[in-house]
């Protein structure tokens, strides 16, 4: 027990839902769920009120909440929200290790002593979260970073639990084996009868690591109590992100941008003197009236300080009116490196590459004065269908795919695939050599060999048709009777030579793209 290191945790409940609340405004009472690859990722406790639940398909939850308020789940705002609570715990308390957003450990012997004991330092951390607008948080003190951790999950309504020095072991007893993060081999003790942390810690050590390898004998250690591992205090990273408040607010753009110029020199200048270049830039604006406007801005390159004030500026071009660009008056400019890459990465090669940038530099002008969605860019996703698979982004954002290609499309068109994808499919007649439009039956057997297509309603000759393969069919949703969808596809050339991919469904035949 001499190595067991006497530890704090916060914890703060539902951490997701708080970032997510305060990252998007919503509403703090209101019933919220964050979605992840069509499930519920994380919910509040109104929501789960209601019945909604972690792993409930979307559909689900909304009809067990007809006003569940979905947002998609996106750890970068759990991890960028909470780092702000990090920052201000290690000025209350140094030592802090980052366990996970919404969660870390804090080595409890110089707060214990500066405070006057561990329940009084855990009460400061309380408040010290209570006073950044994050309610409801938990600390558990105990031997060791689990331990400690279950003491802040069963705090109650206290708020603070701590678990005397020796009797860890004592107050794990009780606690399901579920609490041990590995379910196959919770798994497999239930099976064997075991189902709390106690009837794990009574196993022989020499037999548990016998049968369950490292890992376990790493978790039937934890059960026992006996968690030797250390907090490893975090190295703050080097601010980087330059600032200027403006007393009086400032209402015109050409002040704000003047204003800034010379913290964008400095802000380049210590990433060059980090041996740093920033490629992805987040700027913060504050206005008198309490509203903030926060965008990311990406570069194909890097951003100089020449860019870093035209991000500036189009920004708040586009906050706003157009002949100011501003709501209110600017209090505070914030610039953040969201991303930074080695300065030896993107030396400018012989001949340069000016054009690439006047590129973006142009469409992210225009996009300041559209509209963040006024400038769209193709992408290949994943799917079975061509519409499917062409998905747009806004210029210079990335793209989060919610069809990923590399994801296996059971029925997906084979390469090459076609250069011209008509943006909706043109309606086409099919035909034998009789005139017999040509059918697909139950089997996936056609009625007759194809001869002949024409676009409908058209009044154009007819295409002849000198060669074809097919059908494949593509029948997707089959178990829904409202979403299901049944299509066959053919691939036919004509007498001038081009190829032509045709689709048959239930209203008939389509053109869905050309093989140029």
């Amino acid at each position: 027990m001499s190595d067991i290191v006497r530890t704090m945790v916060l914890w703060v409940p539902d951490w997701p839902i708080t970032a997510a609340v305060r990252a998007h405004r919503l509403d703090p009472d209101a019933a919220i769920a964050l979605i992840d690859k069509g499930q519920v990722f994380a919910c509040s406790a109104e929501a789960r009120i209601e019945g909604v639940k972690r792993g409930l398909r979307l559909r689900e939850a909304q009809a067990r909440c007809p006003d569940l308020v979905v947002k998609t789940y996106d750890p970068v705002i759990d991890a960028r929200s909470f780092e702000v609570i990090v920052t201000a715990i290690e000025e209350l308390m140094p030592g802090v290790q980052l366990l996970r957003p919404g969660m870390c450990a804090i080595r409890s012997r110089g707060p214990a002593r500066f405070y006057g004991g561990e329940k009084p330092a855990a009460l400061a951390l309380v408040q010290l979260l209570d006073e950044l607008g994050i309610p409801g948080s938990r600390v558990g003190v105990a031997d060791g970073p689990f331990t400690a951790e279950q003491a802040a999950r069963t705090t109650g309504r206290t708020r603070v639990r701590v678990v005397p020095e020796g009797e860890s072991a004592e107050f794990l007893a009780p606690l399901p084996i579920s609490l041990l993060e590995l379910p196959p081999l919770v798994t497999l003790l239930r099976r064997l009868g075991v189902t709390t942390l106690a009837d794990f810690a009574a196993l022989p050590a020499d037999d548990v690591l016998g049968r369950f390898g490292e890992t376990g004998a790493h978790l039937h250690s934890l059960s026992s109590g006996a968690d030797s591992r250390p907090v490893i205090a975090r190295i703050p990273p080097e601010e980087l992100d330059a600032q200027v408040a403006f007393e009086p607010p400032l209402d015109r753009v050409d002040q704000v941008t003047f204003g800034f110029r010379a913290a964008a020199d400095r802000f380049v200048q210590a990433l060059v003197g980090a041996q740093l270049v920033c490629t992805i830039l987040r700027v913060e604006l504050d206005t008198e009236n309490g509203e903030t406007s926060e965008r990311s801005w990406l570069h194909p390159r890097s951003f100089t300080a020449a860019d870093v004030v035209d991000r500036v500026r189009w920004q708040l071009q586009g906050s706003g009116e157009v002949d100011t660009g501003l709501t209110s008056g600017i209090v505070r400019v914030r610039v953040v490196p969201e991303a930074v890459d080695a300065i030896g990465n993107h030396e400018v090669g012989l001949f340069g590459a000016g054009p690439d940038e006047r590129i973006h530099s142009g469409l992210s002008r225009v996009q300041s004065m559209l509209g963040h969605g006024g400038v769209l860019t193709a992408v290949v996703g994943g799917g079975r269908t061509l519409a499917d698979r062409s998905q747009t982004v806004p210029w210079g954002d990335r793209a989060i795919l919610t069809r990923p290609a590399a994801q296996p499309w059971p029925g997906r068109l084979p390469k090459p695939a076609p250069s011209t994808v008509f943006p909706a499919p043109r309606p086409v007649h099919v035909t034998d050599a009789d005139g017999q439009e040509v059918r697909v039956d139950d089997r996936g057997a056609v009625s007759s060999a194809p001869a002949r297509f024409s676009a409908s309603g058209s009044g154009r000759e007819s295409r002849s048709i000198t060669a074809w393969a097919g059908p494949w069919p593509v029948d997707e949703r089959w178990w829904d009777a409202d979403a299901h969808r049944l299509s066959y596809r053919f691939q036919v050339v004509d007498a001038s030579g081009i190829a032509w991919l045709l689709v048959l469904e239930d209203d008939g035949w389509s053109a869905e793209a050309r093989y140029d």
